[in-house]
């Protein structure tokens, strides 16, 4: 039986201030894409880096693609990426080079056709040789993608990936991820606080709060059970501690 993409049981992470992951607990098949909501504070970072095997659970298990994180992540990293525009790569090196040295790590093969093709779709053949240092936020966010995509992952880790960005852009980041989740098959883990996107690409949102889940379900699903219109209203209701509308009729 072939195994979910991501297995996440009772995750817990504790740091000496406090309890960051508590108890958390869900499995996204193979080519979902699922939004991962929450404040400052709630816990998505910190789960999607014990996804990533970069944090060692206090307890609980992850596994991806039935491989147990971290301990076995080197079956699977090849497998996965991540994209952030809180995480910089090398700001002297050019665009050709960042690429070139993350393409390097992954092992890919074929890697300067790899960086072409990217270049092409991404539109950054004219950007290759200039430092990624001098590069526009929404230049740096699209070598960011490339970086991301440079391997082909099957799974795809996301935190905020239009952060900061203008509404076209930001469009066109979230059309090349579709196109890639439809294309690769792969499977994507959102975590934003734009509502409006989560809402646009996700079929499942799943709720932090205080480093628990507060709720999951389908964005129609999450609507109709707060009786609200946008996920923003859902948002602020669970943010805020309001009862959804099964639980206030009780």
């Amino acid at each position: 039986m072939t195994p979910p993409a991501i297995d996440v049981e009772r995750l817990v992470k504790i740091y000496q201030r406090g309890m960051a992951v508590d108890g958390v607990s869900f499995t996204l098949p193979v080519g979902s894409l699922t939004g991962l909501l929450g404040g400052n504070g709630a816990g998505k970072t910190t789960t999607i880096a014990m996804i990533m095997g970069l944090l060692t659970p206090t307890s609980g298990t992850v596994q991806v693609f039935g491989a147990h994180m971290p301990g076995q992540r080197y079956r699977v990293l090849h497998r996965m990426n991540f994209e952030s525009p809180y995480v910089d790569m090398p700001m002297r090196l050019t665009v050709r080079q960042n690429l070139t040295v993350f393409g390097r790590l992954y092992g890919v093969d074929g890697l300067a056709d790899r960086i072409a093709a990217l270049a092409d779709e991404l539109g950054l053949t004219e950007l290759l040789d200039r430092p990624t240092g001098k590069l526009s936020s929404g230049q740096r966010t699209r070598v960011s993608l490339a970086k991301a995509l440079v391997n082909r992952p099957e799974v795809l880790l996301l935190d905020e990936p239009t952060a900061s960005l203008d509404p076209d852009t930001a469009d066109w980041v979230r059309a090349r991820l579709q196109r890639y989740r439809a294309e690769r098959g792969a499977t994507i883990l959102l975590a934003s606080h734009n509502m409006n996107e989560v809402e646009r690409l996700c079929e499942r949102v799943i709720i932090m709060k205080k480093g628990r889940i507060e709720d999951d379900g389908t964005p129609a699903r999450l609507l109709a059970r707060y009786g609200r219109h946008t996920l923003e209203e859902v948002f602020l209701d669970v943010a805020r501690g309001r009862p959804h509308t099964r639980e206030a009729a009780q």
